[in-house]
């Protein structure tokens, strides 16, 4: 199903296709992602059995490797693979369900993650996912973010164009 959603937005459009999966085994569907054109895979730390496997089979593929991270996980876990990915997806709510309250400790999991980054050499990108608004955003960015993900704050907006706009300008 994922796929074909990719396909068809990869013929409208030339932007970096960002493909985050919370699913258990992502091996088995890498291939067929990057064949409908993902630029990057993020699949989860807490669903990967075998995760240094998981990001060697995406970055041979040719994609950009992230990984995400739950509340409920501290950054110190990415301390042995910091080095080997290309971003990191700060989770600032619980997965499931769009419009969610951000989980305020979540500022914290970005400081001790851009830490860890600046300490390991890291180029990785961090990510925030989850509760992230023009209220907050300043101060996601401020913490060490560098990639907000906006899905309720955007499309929930009465001008999604508008508020993009305003996003950029934080």
């Amino acid at each position: 199903y994922g796929m074909s959603i990719i396909k068809q937005l990869r013929k409208a459009g030339t932007k970096f296709f960002d493909v985050h999966l919370m699913i258990l085994e992502p091996e088995k569907y890498a291939e067929e992602f990057k064949d409908a054109g993902a630029d990057g895979l993020t699949v989860h730390l807490e669903a990967c059995r075998n995760l240094h496997r998981n990001i060697q089979q995406i970055k041979s593929l040719g994609m950009k490797a992230g990984i995400a991270i739950n509340p409920h996980s501290p950054v110190i876990l990415l301390k042995d693979i910091i080095a080997d990915i290309d971003l990191v997806n700060i989770m600032s709510v619980n997965p499931g369900f769009g419009g969610q309250s951000f989980i305020p400790y979540s500022i914290q999991k970005i400081k001790d993650l851009k830490t860890l980054i600046i300490e390991s050499g890291s180029s990785a990108k961090i990510e925030v996912d989850g509760g992230v608004s023009l209220k907050n955003g300043k101060e996601i960015l401020n913490a060490g973010a560098d990639v907000l993900v906006a899905g309720h704050a955007v499309f929930g907006s009465d001008d999604p164009k508008e508020t993009i706009k305003k996003f950029k300008n934080l």
